[in-house]
């Protein structure tokens, strides 16, 4: 089990995202959004009828999917991006107790997980899959000259297959987060309490107090 610590250290806010990593959680989720929305549009009959305009639809589904890689490669490249480079890492990483996670569907009270749970894990890397498959199945369909017919085919088959369950994740992620307000406040003020980070995420909470106290001492 992971070791008490001092009372300061059980009443601090712990810094859980930096601002880079909220610029850009919130940058995806308009650009995701925005996709999303004009794909209904596009592909949903009422609704193309009611909205219209459907060539300026199509632009702006088109333009957002291709700047959907762009704020992740910005912020991995600039100096601003250590607190993502360091939480790419984390996401990567699986240990005995997230496989005991998915063993219990998370109900092992003696699991002690990390910064973030297996299936944050498992949605960063469907997200991060579904970004390079939709723009480059989206490419082929929107240039579609440049490619043979069975490219453009397949291509169509797998981006609205992709697009169908891209909505049903999106759509849980938001009610997870809806269901645990510390978790999402923590995306908008960056900190969360240092009691749920305890009691939810014991291994990231000792990592954290520990290095806080080797800090103080130094």
């Amino acid at each position: 089990m992971v070791a008490t610590t001092s009372p300061r250290a059980e009443r601090q806010r712990l810094v859980r995202f930096d601002g880079a990593e909220r610029i850009l959680h919130w940058v995806n989720a308009a650009l995701f959004l925005t996709v999303m929305s004009t794909a209904a549009v596009l592909y949903v009959g009422p609704l193309a009828a009611a909205v219209g305009r459907r060539e300026l639809v199509r632009q702006i589904h088109v333009w957002c999917g291709i700047a959907l890689p762009v704020p992740l490669l910005v912020t991995l490249a600039g100096k601003w991006g250590g607190g993502l480079r360091a939480d790419i890492s984390r996401l990567n990483r699986w240990t005995a107790d997230d496989r005991r996670w998915f063993r219990s569907f998370g109900r092992d009270p003696y699991v002690e997980l990390g910064k973030f749970n297996p299936g944050q894990k498992l949605n960063a890397s469907f997200i991060a899959g579904v970004i390079v498959v939709m723009l480059g199945t989206g490419s082929i369909m929107n240039w579609f000259h440049y490619f043979p017919v069975d490219w453009r085919t397949g291509a169509t088959f797998v981006h609205d297959w992709v697009a169908i369950a891209l909505f049903v994740v999106v759509v849980g992620h938001i009610g997870m987060a809806l269901a645990d307000p510390d978790s999402l406040n923590s995306m908008l003020r960056g900190t969360i309490d240092a009691t749920w980070a305890r009691q939810r995420r014991p291994r990231w909470y000792a990592e954290e107090t520990r290095t806080s106290d080797e800090t103080a001492l130094h």
